[in-house]
């Protein structure tokens, strides 16, 4: 979503903080990215946010969905997706969700090590699994290749007690890193689940099915590679790497909805504290900002203007952890300004708490 005179228009008229959505971009990315990567399918994350209208659109759009938990699990069956539009790609999951994957027909399954199989074959037995890899994420603004996830060398022992626990072993997954700025590594992902899949087969593990995870980067303080530029990447190593015939699938969530909507906040104090000065506003790192202390810097617009200032801007709780921006310009801004947050529409409402009650950022549906 772009800074304009009519977003500041139609903020005026809210309360803030206010996320500011807008349904036709997110229709708009679900279609550009279906563009750049013809052939392969797309499953929204739900975790990214899982608000019913975001939802509701992708599900319109023809997408399906990853889920993670009984409650998005229950989010995405109340708007009718069948379960056979539905994966999980979460490699440890509770035993309740399972269950109730299981008698909702949801049965594809990450997995990324034995006591996953063991759970799995105990109560969704028969399941499809598809096996988490670590690869590179040189260049991701998170790297994502810690706390899940095997190297190919474990892969054929892992295939091998799952097929003998009577899962049915179906594909592979990997991961990027979130916001991946560099096109290259879905391509050393490719290659390297290419000959993986190769090796498998000659061991008797047949496998139908890649996920490509998420990664695909959205505009904040950074170029980043278009939706385009990464679909010829992938397009390439998918012709080059990969046997004929498989499913193909992609997990985005940032991507689909982190354009389409702005975050609007009110300064409701200003300070100066030695050298620095200080802006504080109603929307904080525990009620809508939490990607901020991993380093994520948003573009930040003000409807003033004139010569930057330096800031450092925190959030409205009582805790000193809640500071999202250091040595960020702007115009000099005053209590009762209104900043606008851009491309906030993801992993800010889902992340939020109402901690020291302050709640989450309402939700205005446009579009």
């Amino acid at each position: 979503m772009d800074y304009s005179p009519e977003l500041v228009k139609r903020a005026a008229a809210l309360e803030t903080p206010v996320l500011i959505l807008d349904r036709r971009l997110v229709r708009q990315a679900a279609r550009a990215l279906l563009q750049a990567l013809p052939g392969i399918e797309l499953l929204y994350a739900v975790k990214a946010n899982p608000h019913p209208a975001v939802l509701r659109a992708l599900a319109q759009e023809g997408c399906g969905f990853e889920v993670s938990s009984v409650k998005e699990l229950e989010a995405v069956l109340a708007l009718g997706v069948p379960a056979q539009r539905l994966i999980s790609s979460n490699p440890i999951k509770p035993v309740d969700f399972l269950r109730r994957s299981r008698d909702a027909g949801l049965r594809t399954f990450a997995f990324d090590s034995r006591g996953e199989v063991d759970k799995l074959a105990q109560h969704a037995a028969g399941s499809r699994v598809y096996l988490r890899l670590v690869v590179d994420n040189t260049g991701s603004e998170w790297p994502l290749s810690k706390k899940y996830g095997v190297n190919a060398s474990e892969a054929l022992e892992l295939f091998t007690y799952a097929k003998g626990r009577g899962l049915e072993p179906y594909g592979l997954t990997f991961h990027v890193g979130s916001q991946c700025l560099n096109k290259d590594n879905w391509a050393n992902a490719l290659y390297l689940a290419g000959e993986l899949f190769t090796v498998l087969a000659r061991h008797g593990i047949g496998l139908s099915m890649l996920s490509l995870g998420g990664g695909m980067p959205v505009r904040h303080t950074k170029p980043v590679p278009s939706f385009a530029e990464i679909g010829e990447v992938v397009a390439r190593a998918v012709a080059e790497a990969l046997p004929p015939g498989l499913r193909l699938t992609m997990e985005p969530g940032r991507a689909l909805v982190g354009e389409a909507a702005t975050l609007v906040t009110t300064v409701i104090g200003k300070a100066a504290r030695g050298p620095e000065e200080w802006l504080y506003t109603d929307v904080g790192v525990f009620n809508g900002l939490m990607e901020t202390v991993g380093g994520l810097k948003y573009e930040l617009r003000t409807e003033r203007s004139g010569p930057p200032r330096t800031y450092t801007v925190a959030g409205p709780s009582c805790d000193s952890f809640d500071m999202m921006f250091q040595g960020i310009t702007l115009p000099e801004v005053e209590a009762g300004d209104r900043l606008y947050i851009m491309n906030a529409g993801a992993y800010t409402t889902a992340y939020a708490s109402s901690f020291n009650g302050f709640g989450p950022p309402r939700v205005h549906l446009i579009g």
